[in-house]
């Protein structure tokens, strides 16, 4: 189980932002990105989720091993807390949202529905998605927004367990979240040259 990135270059808008980047992350590990907002990290991020083709370079993953998850939260309102969990469980062919519930403190909420939950809570549903998913390679694009230092503290915990388990994490975000063991890569050095002719295809136009 593992995700490599080779010699990679990706745009946004039609424009490159980052290119000849590189990386391996094999079971067990965590590669945490770093870089001012507009870099490209988003994008670095949805184009390993193979969301958007890149410009040139590969991106080599597991077939059915990859989750991504993004800014929205990816709940639904009208459905409790524990039946939004059961049913990303089951898309994702499995069915014990336990643990998922007790990593994020979730069971006091159990029968809310998610639209009467406060940010954070929803964000901790959002990412308690993650564990009920199955998937051992987890792309984050800022995962801790609007948690509170507690929460983070969840989320830190999980991830632990995660790279334990054998899964392994990319994670763009500005905080610190403890994890002494995550690799860090600062993509700022990998920001595209400015091209006279950009010969991308501008199919994200």
């Amino acid at each position: 189980m593992g995700l490599t990135v080779s010699d990679l270059t990706i745009a946004r808008g039609g424009i490159r932002v980052l290119e000849g980047l590189s990386f391996a992350l094999g079971a067990g590990q965590a590669l945490v990105l770093r870089g001012p907002n507009g870099v490209g990290k988003t994008t670095l991020l949805r184009t390993i989720a193979g969301l958007q083709p890149p410009v040139s370079g590969r991106v080599k993953v597991p077939a059915d091993a990859l989750v991504y998850a993004g800014h929205a939260d990816g709940i639904k309102a009208t459905l409790t807390v524990r039946e939004n969990l059961g049913f990303w469980a089951q898309a994702f062919g499995n069915s014990d949202i336990t643990g998922a519930m007790e990593a994020f403190q979730l069971a006091p909420l159990g029968e809310r529905p998610a639209g009467a939950l406060s940010a954070g809570q929803k964000r901790r549903l959002g990412l308690a998605r993650l564990l009920v998913t199955g998937r051992k390679i987890w792309v984050l694009d800022e995962p801790t927004v609007s948690l509170d230092v507690e929460a983070v503290a969840m989320f830190a915990s999980a991830v632990r367990a995660h790279l334990a388990g054998g899964g392994l994490a990319v994670i763009a975000t500005h905080i610190d979240l403890g994890l002494s063991e995550a690799q860090v890569l600062d993509v700022g050095p990998f920001k595209a040259k400015p091209l006279e002719h950009d010969d991308f295809d501008g199919a994200f136009l």
